[in-house]
């Protein structure tokens, strides 16, 4: 086996697969869609080479950048959500009776399709029949705001069912990665005089920052990316005011049919999420990792 492993012509085969398939699904799509942002296109007809104009149009498109806007916030909130699921998941680890019950409640939403949830909170958030309105109604509350229609409110309305849905995933993360630490490091805490704060901020927090790390990423990319549920329950309206970067994509190569446009979008869209991912990993980066056995 050794001897197999050591020949460098047959790991380069072993390897060849994959990479064939990352190169089409991935680097081959990045390609042509930086390529198709330097043309006007219709989707079907030939391409009108127009160099750097649809990303000059797209710096003073003010619609993209209320989208953009709009996908920060949400990357913002995302980020400040994964301060609850932590702290959820220390609860869950912390050995209290029901803890495996309520792990499979929190992933229920993972396990329903976007679409699902989208038509979930819609009937939620109807403004005559929802569930939401009866019940500040029956509180005293009169005339309850249309929550998907009001420009002020509809963008964090849609937040809600967002974060919602990808609850269990994070906690689920972070409950793993605590359970991962050994028992010894919190009983000797305990022994020290070491109350429940401290042993979570002292040493439960430190032992799990790296897998935190990455959370931030998904949770920050994933945001600025984010699509489907918004584009179901409101399809980036009233006037705009729930568009994100995603749909207003979408938007523009599939409802008006300019996929140049689109396109550049797309790629700078792809630009904005790597560059994110940079700042996350350099101002999250430290010199030591905490190690443990």
């Amino acid at each position: 086996m050794d001897k197999v492993m050591s020949n460098k012509k047959i790991i380069a085969l072993y390897v060849l697969p994959a990479l064939l398939l990352i190169l089409a699904v991935v680097y081959i799509p990045i390609v042509l869609t930086g390529y198709y942002g330097l043309n006007e296109w219709n989707g079907i007809g030939d391409l009108t080479f127009i160099g750097l104009d649809n990303y000059a149009a797209l710096v003073k498109d003010g619609l993209f950048w209320d989208s953009a806007w709009h996908s920060l916030l949400l990357a913002v909130f995302s980020g400040l959500s994964l301060i609850l699921y932590l702290a959820v998941a220390m609860v869950l680890a912390s050995k209290i009776k029901g803890a495996n019950a309520f792990r499979k409640i929190y992933l229920i939403p993972m396990l329903l399709s976007s679409v699902a949830i989208a038509q979930l909170w819609l009937k939620i958030y109807h403004p005559t029949n929802g569930i939401l309105n009866s019940l500040l109604e029956s509180m005293g509350i009169d005339n309850p705001p249309a929550w998907l229609a009001e420009p002020s409110l509809v963008l964090f309305a849609l937040f809600i069912p967002i974060l919602w849905q990808y609850a269990g995933f994070y906690i689920l993360i972070y409950y793993a990665a605590l359970k991962n630490i050994p028992a010894s490091l919190e009983e000797a805490a305990k022994i020290d005089g070491a109350n429940a704060l401290q042993i979570a901020w002292k040493i439960k927090l430190p032992l799990a920052m790296e897998v935190i790390k990455v959370t931030v990423v998904l949770a920050v990319v994933g945001s600025l990316k984010y699509f489907d549920l918004i584009y179901v329950m409101t399809n980036g309206g009233p006037n705009g005011s729930s568009e994100v970067m995603a749909s207003y994509m979408y938007s523009e190569a599939f409802k008006s049919y300019d996929f140049g446009y689109g396109s550049a979008i797309g790629f700078f869209l792809l630009i904005i999420c790597l560059v994110a991912t940079w700042l996350i990993r350099k101002f999250t980066a430290s010199k030591d990792t905490i190690q443990y056995s």
